[in-house]
């Protein structure tokens, strides 16, 4: 197959961050074509579940760890109002003559970060200057951040959004062509499972997984409020129930570790013998785990998914439109379904919300095992709909 055949990921930030692991792991089996995966941490990706899966791995070209390239850059992009420039030296490797036709943005929730908008419009209008199609794939993105002109430009650039849920769907229906944007679930609701041995500790059909994240504590409304309704929860769990409990790193970057919390919690409840710590896995194992949960409650969007997905009855502490979205599409809504972290006030928050889904475990349960083959299988025919673009 010649080189511009293949099918660009790019914005994947890399697999220490299993989400995007899973996302990836997920997509790439549904594309028609083979696929190359830029990546921010290539050696990552290698690591965990993508080495092999994907047909090339390349590493991105890190600007600002070169101080004369950056240097140099800066002065073209001032002298000749060039912004593209940047994204021209990332991307290099598929770009000018190596362009590809058919490039997929693939972070879902990227266009909810301040600091990645510029990377993403410039990005999307650079390759359609090199004439490629660009595709928003599996996003989320908060609603009143379509109403700003630059944003609204840069959907309508795109030649087929996808949006995960229906919240963000029906937002760019508002901006743009009806016959461009698509509803499909998340890609990692296909994820495949991989069952390690289970840990010491773990009691079979008896434990609950948790998960939480530093990202959602730099959301919360009262400093430290967080892990006073973690620790509460815990505290009432061990008290009022014969559950274990398990403690499930979902994203183990330096500086947005999912342990660094998790450890904490784990301090102060190891002496009772009813909490684990589970080590860092890749996402088909991590998922291996969550699918071995009675119930699930936690932070990161897919672990969340990976509890859905083996319908496992799971509370969302979110913080944004993905976490609304999703629950009210399996659901009808989102409220008993996700506690919003902002709305964190009292430590026993927690607890009420748990109290919410320990009493209506069997039927969402249920409910989960009655949507989700149709469910899946919309996720699997946006693999369709890229192999007609």
């Amino acid at each position: 197959m010649m080189q511009n055949d293949k099918i660009v990921l790019y914005m994947h930030a890399g697999s220490g961050n299993h989400g995007c692991e899973a996302i990836v792991n997920s997509l790439s089996r549904m594309l028609p074509k083979p696929a190359l995966l830029l990546s921010n941490r290539a050696a990552e990706d290698e690591r965990y579940s993508l080495g092999g899966l994907c047909d090339e791995i390349v590493q991105e070209r890190h600007i600002d760890r070169h101080f004369l390239v950056h240097a140099w850059y800066y002065l073209w992009r001032r002298l000749f109002h060039d912004p593209e420039s940047f994204m021209r030296y990332r991307y290099r490797s598929v770009t000018g003559k190596h362009a590809r036709r058919l490039n997929i943005s693939i972070g879902g929730d990227n266009y909810c970060y301040d600091n990645m908008l510029e990377f993403l419009i410039l990005a999307n209008r650079m390759f359609h200057r090199q004439g490629a199609k660009t595709v928003l794939f599996g996003c989320s993105i908060e609603p009143a951040l379509l109403e700003k002109r630059e944003i609204i430009d840069d959907m309508r650039l795109y030649d087929a959004i996808v949006a995960r849920e229906s919240i963000t769907y029906e937002a760019l229906l508002r901006i743009c062509d009806r016959d461009k944007v698509f509803l499909y679930p998340d890609p990692a609701f296909l994820l495949e499972e991989e069952r390690l041995p289970l840990p010491e500790g773990w009691q079979e059909g008896n434990m609950l997984g948790l998960n939480v994240s530093p990202m959602i504590m730099e959301k919360e409304s009262e400093p430290g409020i967080t892990l006073e309704n973690y620790k509460a929860l815990i505290a009432h769990i061990l008290d009022t129930t014969d559950l274990k409990v398990a403690l499930i790193p979902h994203v183990v970057w330096e500086n947005n570790d999912d342990r660094e919390p998790l450890k904490k919690l784990y301090a102060a409840f190891q002496r009772t013998g009813r909490v684990i710590l589970l080590e860092d896995a890749s996402a088909p194992q991590l998922k291996g785990y969550i699918s071995r949960c009675r119930m699930f409650i936690g932070a990161r969007t897919h672990a969340t998914i990976a509890a859905y997905s083996s319908c496992v009855p799971t509370l969302v502490v979110g913080y944004s439109v993905k976490a609304q979205g999703i629950a009210k599409d399996l659901f009808g809504t989102a409220q008993g379904y996700v506690l919003p972290v902002q709305s964190l006030s009292k430590k026993e928050d927690l607890i009420h919300a748990f109290a919410w889904l320990w009493e209506n475990q069997e039927e969402q349960r249920r409910h989960l095992q009655a949507v989700m083959p149709d469910y899946q299988r919309r996720a699997a025919q946006a693999g369709e709909l890229l192999a007609r673009l």
